[in-house]
Formats: structure tokens, C-alpha cells, sequence
């Protein structure tokens, strides 16, 4: 088994090989709903409780000299401390490891800690980024303002299915390509098999952001992407309680193609000096070097952890994913189709419907449907987007998507406030703009209650 040693009270990550922790759980032959309850997670392993329990410990008992040594060295495999390995946690990584079709997760406090330590991982030492500037307003902010600090930088692009004009912008210090699967709030889709093909070309990963979609709906890896990261505080939770993140590796990069040095640097956290045994991430654990260096490097020394209790909310929130999904879905849909004939509405971005340009995307990509986010554009100015929200009833006025009630805001002023005003009028994101996230609620009240609203407010 590979070594993973880490320096801190002999505490090291959980070295088990990938899924062992499950063994006996039901992997991958199983169907997506059978998958989202039971995955990664055997009761006879946790005294037989169906439900996966909560650990809360910090740490747990080395039992001896000799074991904590064999731990320490990655002879054998186990829980030592929270900040780098947590049995809950472990069932949650394993069950959307299995969900996205990756060979391994490491689940993090928010989604925008697993897309800062994707992309970091990926550019660390002084890399860049391609990425478009349609998404999630945090986002761009790291990525314009924010990496560069660390000597990350990002060149974006006006639209990332054009190959061409993401081609160019590839240099030799280029590490990765960014994007979301499904835009928030345009709800524009990525061309992902292209896209990964001309990645792949240049020795650079392709990075998805798969948090609007969903697996349910959409799986990137079987389309190319290297890593998925997905914000466990939307959809995956679906109730609105609980932040988290995740980081999944699709294991099929090569980390040692020359762009990537600190994948094939020697480490001592995962050496064994006293023997004098070095390993650089790449030679300890192959295709796995990448998510193995977000838990050992990442999480382990920024500590951004995902707690127990918030995994056991997203493993909750995971087992009725399917079906909370597909309700969501149509009725945004229904709404989306509503809203175009609307008195005062100018604009309705919903790539899901039958007649928009990205059709043949949605039904090469997802055919489910694109997702439970929507947007639209009013008539007027600002004033008459502050009415409107302010005259809903049953939608929530919210800075979340995927909860089981259904949001809405303004992202110029609220989720995308901090990006810069180029970036976000190229993205759509004007003061006329409403982004809407819909939930579990009877579709004809939620469409009476827009109606009323936007009737109120001219």
C-alpha cells in the first residue's frame, strides 16, 4: 500500500486504497438511486447502523507504538485526526466518488474551498488558467483578484466553447481549463468533449465546476473532465442546511507530463526520511496524486474541513437526490416557459427549453435537463427588480440555489456584486437581471406568485 505520512502528532491522512473503507457497500453495477443511498458506507463495518453515523471525535486512539508507527508509515490504513480524515466525511466522499464516476474524493467546508484548492493544486508554483467569465460571481473574483496574490493567474475567455479562442490563449505555463457545466445564471452549457479533447492535446486538466446539474443529471468524467468540484451546500444537500464541498479525480491524467512540478517533486510528508525513502506525489500514488495532494497538502495544512454533522446533513440530503431532481427540474422548466410570454420581461435564460440555441447540447449532455437554476431579464431599471423581489410571497429571497424552497435574487447586488462590471455584463448579469432557483413547491403557486409580484411592480 502507498505511503502517506504526514508530520503533525503522527497524524496522516486515511491511506486506505480507494473504496475500502465500503468494501461491502454497493458500487458501481447499481442503479444512480441505488448508488445515492447506499454507496460508500458499510453498517457492518459501523455495528450494523443503517444510517451512516456522525463521529465527532477530533482523534482516535493509536492503539500502540507499534500500530501508530504502521500508521504513520501507510503500512496500514485507518482514522488518526479529523482535519485530514473523518469516517462521516469518508462515507460522503466515497458515495459521490461513486455518484461522479471518479476514483476518489476528498469533501471540503464550502464549495468555494474545493474550487480555491482545484485550482490552486492544479496552478500552484506559478501557473495559469483558462476560464470564461460566465459563473459564479466568488469565482471570478478568486481568479481576477484574488490568485494572482499567489501567483496564480487566469486568462479568461468570452466563451469557453469556443476552441479557438480558448487555443489561444494556452501557453506553457497554462495548467488547466475552468468552467461550470452549467453557468450560473445564464444557464449556458459547456461543450465538455471538445473542450477536454483540446486540453488533453496541450498536456493541461480540465476542471468542472458540476454544482448547478448536479451528477444526477450530468457526469463530466464520462465526458472527458479530469476533476469535478461541486458546492455540497445546493443541490447534493437539497434542504439548505448544511455548507460543504467536494473534490473529485477522475484518475485518468498524467500529472507527469512536465507541466505539473510539484505532482513530481519529492515531499518529505509522504517520505519516510529516516530510511531515506523519498516519493513525489505522482510516484506514491499515480493517477491519484492530484486529490491525494488536496487532502495531505490542502485541507491538512489550510484546514478548510468539512464537519461530520455537515456530512451526515449531504449524505441525508444525497438519498432522495434523484427524485427531489427530477421534480425541480420540471418545474423550472414549466416556469421558464411561463415567464417568456410575461408581460415586462425582456429576456428568460433557461438553456433547458425546447427552442433554445443550446438544444442539441442539452440533449447530447443532459437529457434529463439542464438543472433547477433560471434567469430573467425585466423591463426598466433597478427599482423595478428591488419591487419585484420584494413582492414575492413563497419564493424566498435567498444568495442560494438548490434548496428545497425556491429562491430568488439579484445577483449584480448579490452573488456576483464583486465581480467586475465587464465580466459581468459579458455574462448577462446586468441590474435588470433575477435568478431564480426553484424548489419542491406546487408549480402553479410558484408561477401565481411571480405573476403577482411582476404585475406589482410596474
Amino acid at each position: 500500500m502507498s505511503q502517506n505520512r504526514t508530520p503533525e502528532d503522527g497524524c496522516r491522512e486515511d491511506v486506505r486504497e480507494d473504496a475500502q473503507a465500503g468494501a461491502d457497500a454497493p458500487g458501481s453495477e447499481f442503479g444512480f438511486a441505488t448508488r445515492s443511498i447506499h454507496s460508500g458506507y458499510d453498517p457492518s463495518a459501523n455495528h450494523d447502523s443503517a444510517s451512516a453515523p456522525i463521529y465527532p471525535s477530533v482523534a482516535y486512539a493509536l492503539r500502540s507504538a507499534k500500530h501508530a508507527d504502521a500508521l504513520a508509515s501507510g503500512e496500514v490504513s485507518g482514522f488518526s485526526y479529523s482535519r485530514v480524515a473523518n469516517p462521516t466525511v469518508d462515507a460522503l466522499e466515497q458515495r459521490i466518488a461513486q455518484l461522479e464516476g471518479g476514483i476518489g474524493a476528498v469533501a471540503v467546508g464550502s464549495g468555494m474551498a474545493a474550487v480555491s484548492f482545484a485550482l490552486l493544486c492544479a496552478a500552484e508554483g506559478g501557473g495559469r488558467i483558462i476560464s470564461p467569465t460566465d459563473l459564479y460571481g466568488a469565482s471570478v473574483d478568486a481568479m481576477d483578484s484574488f490568485f494572482p496574490q499567489f501567483g496564480v493567474h487566469t486568462d479568461f475567455v468570452d466563451d469557453i466553447n469556443d476552441l479557438a479562442e480558448v487555443e489561444s490563449k494556452i501557453g506553457p505555463d497554462t495548467r488547466a481549463i475552468f468552467a461550470e457545466t452549467v453557468a450560473n445564471p445564464s444557464t449556458e452549457i459547456t461543450d465538455l468533449k471538445p473542450l477536454a479533447d483540446l486540453a488533453h492535446r496541450h498536456g493541461i486538466a480540465l476542471i468542472v465546476d458540476n454544482t448547478v446539474p448536479t451528477p444526477y443529471l450530468l457526469r463530466p468524467i464520462e465526458f472527458g473532465a479530469d476533476i469535478v468540484v461541486h458546492s455540497t451546500t445546493k443541490g447534493i444537500s437539497g434542504h439548505g442546511n448544511a455548507l460543504g464541498g467536494v473534490i473529485v479525480d477522475a484518475g485518468n491524467f498524467d500529472w507527469t507530463n512536465g507541466r505539473f512540478p510539484h505532482l513530481t517533486r519529492k515531499e518529505l510528508v509522504i517520505s519516510d526520511e529516516r530510511n531515506g525513502v523519498w516519493h513525489s506525489f505522482a510516484e506514491a500514488f499515480g493517477n491519484a496524486a492530484f486529490i491525494r495532494r488536496i487532502r495531505t497538502k490542502y485541507v491538512r495544512t489550510f484546514g478548510a474541513v468539512l464537519s461530520p454533522f455537515n456530512a451526515y446533513l449531504q449524505m441525508v440530503g444525497l438519498e432522495t437526490l434523484p427524485q427531489r431532481v427530477r421534480q425541480e427540474v420540471a418545474t423550472a422548466k414549466l416556469i421558464a416557459q411561463h415567464l417568456r410570454g410575461v408581460d415586462h420581461i425582456v429576456r428568460v435564460n433557461y438553456s433547458g427549453l425546447d427552442n433554445d440555441p443550446q438544444h442539441e447540447l442539452v440533449a447530447q449532455y443532459l437529457p434529463q435537463g439542464v438543472g433547477t437554476v433560471l434567469s430573467f431579464e425585466v423591463e426598466g431599471d433597478e427599482s423595478h427588480v428591488n419591487r419585484i423581489v420584494d413582492g414575492v410571497k413563497l419564493f424566498s429571497y435567498v444568495p442560494n440555489i438548490g434548496d428545497s424552497r425556491s429562491l430568488i435574487v439579484n445577483p449584480a447586488r448579490i452573488t456576483h456584486r464583486e465581480v467586475p462590471e465587464r465580466y459581468r455584463l459579458a455574462a448577462g448579469v446586468n441590474d435588470n437581471l433575477l435568478r431564480l432557483s426553484i424548489g419542491l413547491e406546487d408549480p402553479a403557486d410558484l408561477i401565481a406568485d411571480l405573476d403577482q409580484a411582476i404585475a406589482g411592480a410596474y
